[in-house]
């Protein structure tokens, strides 16, 4: 055997013998293959790399962000709904409401708990005022919310209620009240749907009017349920602050209704109202109506006209004129003037509004006769830049600093833009252009001893404590001097006493103001309309009691008809019954003493006390605002003005 073994050993050769003892040699040495060892060495990486994942997570959790992962699991346990938060209320100057928010209900629907949409649908829709299908696409809709209507009346909510509908429920919220109706809804403005405000006060101070939303947290289960003994917390809402206007309500109500009831009775499309006291700016009330152009009936308007429209105020722009000439030395109160027939200017021709013959006026019987050949003869001595800087400097064509949304600035071309003719028709109020607001606070300087007061809408706001912070009261700067406004005013007094504002007369009180009758500027240019027609836009602006101003007041009628459409015979009388009403309404008794006078005491003048025939119901508080006294107190009727009176410009 051994010899059989060797012979086939020799017969192998040494190559063999070799590479037979190599692989002898892997099944016998100590070392691993090298395809083992990669794959422990991979192995092992993967391993590491896992423990690298799982420590950098434990490191997030437990050091880098533990309060995020506290807080995902919190809200796996809690669900949070807002509180919406009220909105301030808007009072006036006696804390009478005018805009409040008052709870209110809206319709949604579930459409996965809804069976039959088209059942329900059918039930819910006439009571929504709706289209069937259209409801009764949201209630067969996706997902688990959808409007059907919002903030419905309560009856209306009250017989949804009663259908027992699965899937149909109730969302509370707040919609805004007027609790004095359409009264001042111009100046208050509106909100919409989600209670933001779109437009007057309530857009102007929303930020002020808006308060913080609050919410409410409480547990519940992985289902969604209510844990009713779980944590709960609560962050109730902040209503906003109240805002307290300088308005009066029963003064803007009466300023409505005297404007309605002329418009009415003078075939009018509209009219304009507003009530100020000089001293302060402050405006009591800022009232305009205009007729429905369906029902043909005198409503109250939409659109603020006093603060967001502009217009050619005619001769009521003539005290100003003049009061510029006066202050500038070029004529006095008692100055006379030869005034021919006509005054020919450029290419045109001045005329009057009532023909006459070559006369010699001074200068108060120009104004009080409202000559427009007077007056531009009187604007001529002041020239173009002296005249565009006076309308300037009485705050006309200028907005006002009140801010109110969509004011209108006014018009005044720069003098190097003036024609031939534009110093003359702007001397006598055409050819500029003011809002009415802008052409009332120009009396108020006459009024003022030749100061102007910034006008002012927001007396204070108040917050959810009851706390009342007070508006910063206006700065005055003067703008002619005091004996400049006593002359005027002096001279404005004939105006109504035997000019052509006598319907603005109130008895027991002298009254200083002037009348204005304006072409209306046409939308496509000119002063006539489409039949070839002049309309006109006539205006009374007056002071009382003339010895020392209390109230100012505004007044204008939007084209009235008929022969008698002056402002003398328009919108003078509405003065005299809003005026009147006012000062009664306000306690303000006839003056004892005359400020224009140098403190001449009236004739037959009286005090304050011993005022015959005036009812006191307002009373002047320490920071001199003029506040009413409880509502109930006897007011006075309007006074009217005599029989037989006449007014023509």
């Amino acid at each position: 055997m051994g010899e059989v073994l060797s012979r086939r050993l020799a017969a192998v050769p040494e190559g063999g013998r070799r590479r037979r003892a190599a692989r002898r040699s892997v099944h016998v040495g100590a070392g691993a293959p090298p395809d083992h060892r990669r794959r422990l060495l991979a192995v092992l990486a993967v391993v590491g790399l896992l423990f690298a994942i799982v420590a950098s997570k434990v490191i997030d959790l437990q050091v880098l962000n533990p309060d995020r992962h506290l807080a995902w699991g919190v809200a796996q346990r809690f669900d949070t709904t807002v509180l919406a938060a009220d909105r301030g209320a808007i009072l006036d100057r006696n804390g009478a409401e005018l805009a409040v928010s008052r709870p209110t209900r809206s319709v949604f629907v579930d459409p996965e708990l809804i069976e039959e949409p088209a059942v329900a649908a059918s039930a819910v829709a006439p009571l929504l005022g709706l289209d069937v299908d259209e409801v009764t696409a949201e209630m067969a809709g996706e997902g688990r919310f959808a409007y059907l209507a919002r903030k419905v009346s309560a009856d209306v909510a009250d017989r949804i209620a009663a259908l027992g509908l699965a899937g149909v429920a109730f969302l509370d919220e707040s919609e805004r009240y007027l609790p004095a109706g359409d009264s001042a809804r111009s100046l208050l403005g509106q909100v919409d749907v989600d209670n933001q405000g779109i437009s007057g006060l309530e857009a102007q101070f929303g930020d002020v009017l808006t308060g913080t939303p609050g919410e409410i947290r409480y547990e519940r289960t992985p289902e969604g349920q209510t844990i009713a003994v779980g944590e709960r917390d609560v962050v109730p809402a902040v209503p906003g602050d109240d805002l307290m206007l300088t308005l009066d309500r029963s003064i803007q109500f009466e300023a409505e209704r005297l404007l309605a009831e002329q418009v009415a009775a003078v075939d009018a499309q509209g009219g304009i109202a507003i009530v100020s006291r000089p001293e302060t700016g402050e405006i009591l009330a800022m009232a305009n109506v205009v007729r429905d152009p369906d029902s043909d009936e005198v409503v109250i308007g939409t659109n603020n006209a006093a603060l967001t429209t502009q217009y050619e105020p005619g001769s009521v722009m003539k005290p100003v004129t003049i009061g510029a000439a006066l202050e500038d030395g070029h004529v006095e109160p008692g100055s006379e003037l030869y005034l021919p027939s006509t005054l020919p200017i450029y290419d045109y021709e001045i005329q009057e509004a009532e023909p006459r013959g070559p006369v010699t006026w001074d200068v108060s019987q120009i104004l009080a006769d409202s000559s427009n050949v007077g007056t531009v003869k009187i604007g001529q001595m002041l020239g173009p830049d002296r005249l565009h800087g006076a309308l300037r400097s009485f705050g006309l064509a200028e907005p006002t600093e009140l801010g109110f949304p969509n004011e209108a600035p006014g018009a005044l071309p720069d003098p190097s833009d003036w024609s031939g003719t534009s110093l003359a028709t702007i001397a006598i109020g055409q050819g500029v252009a003011v809002s009415p607001l802008q052409m009332l606070l120009a009396y108020n300087v006459i009024a003022n001893d030749g100061r102007y007061v910034a006008p002012s809408l927001v007396a204070a706001t108040v917050d959810g404590d009851g706390v009342e912070r007070p508006s910063a009261p206006p700065t005055p700067r003067q703008v002619i001097t005091p004996e400049t406004a006593a002359e005027l005013n002096v001279m404005m007094r004939s105006v109504v006493e035997t000019g052509t504002g006598q319907l603005a007369a109130i008895p027991g009180y002298e009254v200083a103001g002037k009348t204005g009758t304006a072409w209306k500027l046409q939308d496509g240019g000119g002063y006539e309309d489409e039949l070839g027609v002049r309309q006109y836009q006539s205006t009374f602006i007056g002071f009382v009691p003339a010895q020392q101003p209390a109230l100012s007041v505004y007044v204008m009628i939007d084209e009235p008809s008929g022969s008698r459409y002056t402002g003398g015979a328009t919108a003078a009388p509405v003065f005299s019954k809003l005026g009147s009403f006012a000062l009664r309404r306000l306690g303000i008794a006839p003056p004892a003493t005359d400020s224009a006078n140098g403190g001449a005491v009236v004739d037959g003048g009286v005090g304050p006390a011993a005022a015959p025939g005036v009812e006191a119901v307002g009373e002047v508080g320490e920071d001199g605002r003029v506040r009413a006294l409880p509502a109930g107190t006897p007011v006075a009727p309007p006074s009217t003005v005599p029989h037989g009176a006449q007014a023509e410009e």
